[in-house]
């Protein structure tokens, strides 16, 4: 903490950037001494745009989303790039990797940093808007990586990647134009059919098309064929589980709108994966090259799980279960979905993707979301989850291959 304010408070200083600040974060680290160092520096040095762009960062993290937002836009205004060293180089050149990010909060591109963390990959972050102009030369790398998630603001900038990459001089992974259908409902026209993939119908309506539903004067069935209550209903764009909610029957849908304001929402028919002793079970999968690895396993109560409200710290005996999945993932999980994951990899032509996803109890791998923006990390404590660090080393290890294969051209 002491080298980061040291950091924070030297004008000009080079980037802090993500992967450092989450960690505190992810710690309960008190980040204000830090935001407020970078607000001073950035208010005494106007044209210090890594100073406003951690400052940013801290914010989000700090869930001050608007002002993180206007603050970012001015440090994508005064510099369009940023760099980050390499934190293990090697002896050599090196690797050189170009990510193109768009801006938006912690949830609109891939969290990149934590997949490179102690490798020999050194990255420039090229921020790109819809609107602006995008540069005619580029810092040299070995391979560009597309880190723009999907979303509706972000749409207009991936069809604009997409022409501007076209004929790129150099390997591209995760093309604009197949990260553009990892929206819900992109996403679940992608997997409909594929065999031993459940994947829940997914429509989205405007708050007139659901008022319509709760009322009955549409059916469940005319908006997802075949399908009934009880549903899940979100908000577009939502994340973390924010006014995500199941309902059993129309007259939940009305109450749902009188305490959600949202313009546009995603429904999908609820999917009861529970196991034989009551429990739901989440896995986090990162999809490399093809390959299924395991990043995290969370068990709960509750139909809704994100690992950090599943009660993973406080329970033993969660935390065994994960470690005994993790151990034996590639043998049993892995395995099991084996035809699954290939053909998500190739309907989706994604060489990275994050998936959420369970097992229904027909045995099928039910898909809840898929896409390139998944936080994938080693922060949990070593001392807690031992077993954690020796997975998420073969993730970050398939990652760098991955990288390697698309320089060469494999």
């Amino acid at each position: 903490m002491t080298d980061l304010m040291q950091q924070a408070a030297t004008p000009y200083a080079p980037l802090i950037g993500l992967a450092p600040l989450m960690r505190l974060a992810f710690l309960q680290q008190d980040l204000a001494p830090l935001g407020e160092a970078l607000l001073a520096r950035a208010q005494a040095h106007p044209d210090d745009a890594h100073a406003c762009l951690d400052f940013s960062t801290v914010l989000q993290l700090k869930g001050q989303r608007e002002l993180a937002l206007a603050v970012q836009a001015q440090a994508i205004e005064l510099q369009q790039w940023y760099s980050l060293p390499a934190q293990a180089p090697q002896s050599g050149p090196g690797f050189k990797l170009l990510v193109v990010m768009g801006p938006g909060d912690l949830m609109s591109n891939t969290p990149i940093e934590f997949l490179v963390e102690q490798s020999d990959v050194a990255m420039d972050l090229l921020y790109l808007t819809a609107d602006s102009d995008f540069p005619e030369e580029v810092p040299e790398h070995d391979v560009l990586l597309v880190a723009v998630a999907e979303s509706d603001a972000n749409q207009p900038l991936l069809a604009r990647l997409a022409a501007f990459l076209l004929e790129w001089p150099r390997p591209v992974v995760n093309l604009p134009q197949h990260i553009a259908h990892t929206s819900r409902d992109g996403l679940c026209a992608r997997l409909q059919d594929v065999p031993g993939v459940a994947m829940p119908r997914t429509a989205r309506l405007d708050r007139t098309q659901l008022q319509a539903l709760a009322s009955g004067e549409l059916t469940v069935g005319s908006l997802l064929p075949g399908d009934d209550f009880p549903l899940i209903v979100r908000p577009l764009g939502s994340h973390a589980g924010h006014d995500l909610e199941r309902m059993a029957s129309a007259a939940d849908l009305r109450v749902y709108l009188q305490k959600v304001g949202a313009e546009r929402f995603y429904i999908a028919r609820f999917f009861d994966y529970r196991n034989d002793d009551g429990q739901y079970r989440k896995y986090r999968i990162a999809l490399i090259d093809g390959r299924p690895y395991i990043c995290h396993f969370a068990v709960s109560s509750h139909w809704m799980i994100h690992y950090l409200n599943a009660g993973m710290d406080e329970s033993a005996l969660k935390r065994e279960e994960e470690a005994r999945i993790m151990a034996h993932f590639d043998d049993e999980f892995a395995r099991r979905h084996a035809q699954a994951f290939a053909a998500i990899d190739a309907r989706m032509g994604m060489p990275y993707l994050g998936i959420d996803c369970a097992e229904t109890r027909d045995g099928e791998l039910l898909v809840f979301e898929a896409d390139n923006a998944m936080i994938v990390h080693a922060m949990d404590a070593e001392e807690m989850y031992p077993y954690k660090r020796p997975a998420m080393r073969k993730v970050f290890a398939a990652f760098r291959a991955m990288l390697a294969r698309a320089a060469s051209g494999a």
